[in-house]
């Protein structure tokens, strides 16, 4: 589906790009709504004085990787000044590969901002003209069709990227207002004219991490709202269930100072604050079971792991990640490993179990509210007439079959490498298939969460009584689309409704205008 734009987005300023200040707020803003992206003059600047040093570089004749060398194991083989375009162009048609369905358009939009975002640094070598192009391409809705599969995430991402390159040179397949077609057709209808690349700027293009950056800035973005939805459904089950909340006094997150568990403790605090429900709880019970009692540890736990993958990304968004490096002030021109997506792969896997924890408990929760064992005098599967109707009973398995799915989708994909290029890549990162296995958990966690958000209201619909004024208000917003449940019916189409909820962050609105919002 075409992405729609956002006129009010489009009239207001750009999202400038200089390499050293994109945000995952602007990242989320031009991948997602639609807002345009432009070069900052600074960014102009640099690429000129680093292009400046490759046209030296080829006047005199120097053999540097790169510029006028194969690639790779090929480093060794230097390459004609008739020849340097095809060089580039054949290394752009050679990588160009991949399997598995197209990446999502916010992922392809967002690797594109990206590579826009490392070249505009000035360490690449590349004309600013070239660049150009790929930001015309963002503005005007020419999505590249990029295989999902088939980066080992070092020498960077190099089949992803190619095949955004070649749209470019006006090959490949694009998706244009919807619709799938050649590149070059795209492009013609975009009003772009494709690129013709030289000495060393299909390599700029291709060398960098920006594909598993992409994904993984998404997913980052997507699992600090899931902590914040996370700690409201939770509330929500503590209200169904008449939780016990001395578990979240300040003095006790003080002693264990935490970051995240404070915060979350006083998400707790302020999303019960003045409910009937809890003022009531059951007086013969002191504490409550873990999945209600440890909220702010885990849920803690999971920011904590979230606020660090954050800074692993918002740093690889503006780094320069291609090789060789170009450092016009000194005119040298050195080979490293920036394209090595190790710092990423491993922020990705730890996103990955940060974010299935919180679904993980989430399931837990969910069984307390059915189970009539431990759901505190509820009904059985949360349904008057038990028996007739089996109310939420599968909601809980579907809950607990994605939990299972991501404990299998958390094994780290950072700690396994297979060497490429006659061995010459010897230690590769991964880092793709870490971001993309995060995205997939986030999906599920999502799905726990929409049938926690069911659950937790048909539990205070069955207890009763006046809950907190956050879950006074996403209840009754919750009941507006999907009705309290009196007797079995298709409840997939109250989990899309819920998820969707979700997914827009509505549930975020709500609690704002409940109570201010929560951290």
């Amino acid at each position: 589906m075409s992405l729609v734009y956002e006129v009010n987005l489009r009239e207001k300023e750009p999202i400038l790009l200089d390499g050293y200040s994109l945000t995952l707020d602007d990242l989320v803003a031009v991948a997602r709504k639609g807002k345009w992206a432009a070069i900052a003059p600074q960014g102009r600047e640099n690429m000129e004085k680093a292009r400046a040093v490759v046209e030296t570089i080829l006047r005199e004749g120097k053999m540097v990787y790169g510029v006028n060398t194969g690639f790779g194991k090929l480093s060794t083989v230097q390459i004609g000044p008739a020849d340097l375009e095809t060089l580039q162009e054949n290394l752009i048609i050679s990588h160009a590969l991949g399997a598995g369905a197209p990446l999502p358009e916010e992922v392809v939009r967002a690797m594109m901002l990206l590579r826009a975002n490392a070249l505009a640094k000035g360490y690449s070598g590349i004309r600013p003209q070239v660049v150009d192009v790929l930001v015309d391409m963002l503005n005007r809705g020419v999505v590249p069709l990029i295989p999902e599969k088939g980066s080992l995430g070092a020498s960077g991402d190099l089949a992803p990227l190619a095949n955004m390159v070649l749209v470019m040179i006006g090959k490949g397949e694009a998706f244009y207002q919807g619709k799938r077609m050649k590149g070059k057709e795209a492009m013609t209808l975009a009003g772009i004219r494709p690129v013709h690349l030289k000495a060393k700027e299909g390599l700029a293009l291709i060398n960098g991490t920006q594909a598993m950056t992409a994904i993984g800035a998404l997913a980052c973005y997507d699992g600090f709202s899931l902590a914040k939805t996370a700690d409201i459904t939770a509330a929500m089950t503590m209200e169904a269930l008449a939780a016990i909340p001395a578990a979240f006094d300040e003095r006790i997150q003080q002693v264990r100072p935490h970051q995240g568990q404070k915060v979350v403790a006083a998400n707790l605090r302020k999303l019960l604050k003045g409910s009937q429900i809890i003022e009531k709880s059951f007086p013969d019970r002191v504490q409550d079971a873990y999945a209600l009692r440890c909220v702010p540890q885990v849920h803690g736990a999971s920011r904590d792991a979230l606020a660090y993958v954050r800074q692993v990304i918002e740093t690889e968004m503006n780094a320069a990640t291609d090789n060789p490096l170009i450092f016009p002030e000194e005119g040298d021109v050195i080979s490293g490993g920036n394209f090595h997506g190790q710092p990423v792969a491993l922020a990705m896997d730890f996103l990955g179990m940060a974010v299935a924890e919180l679904g993980n408990i989430a399931e837990r929760r969910i069984e307390r509210l059915v189970n009539p064992a431990l759901n505190n005098g509820l009904p059985p599967f949360l349904t008057a007439n038990g028996g007739l109707n089996s109310g939420y009973m599968i909601a809980q398995y579907v809950a607990a079959a994605l939990v299972s799915e991501n404990k299998v989708l958390a094994h780290p994909a950072s700690v396994d490498s297979i060497p490429s290029s006659a061995n010459q890549e010897d230690h590769v990162s991964m880092g793709t298939i870490g971001a993309r296995k995060a995205r997939n958990i986030i999906e599920n966690v999502q799905n726990i969460l929409a049938i926690e958000l069911l659950c937790a209201a048909q539990g205070i619909d069955l207890r009763g009584g006046q809950p907190a004024a956050a879950a006074r208000t996403v209840q009754k917003k919750v009941r507006e689309e999907v009705p309290r449940l009196e007797h079995d019916r298709e409840l997939r189409y109250d989990t899309a409704a819920a998820l969707a909820m979700i997914k827009e962050e509505k549930i975020l609105d709500w609690t704002k205008q409940a109570c201010g919002g929560i951290h």
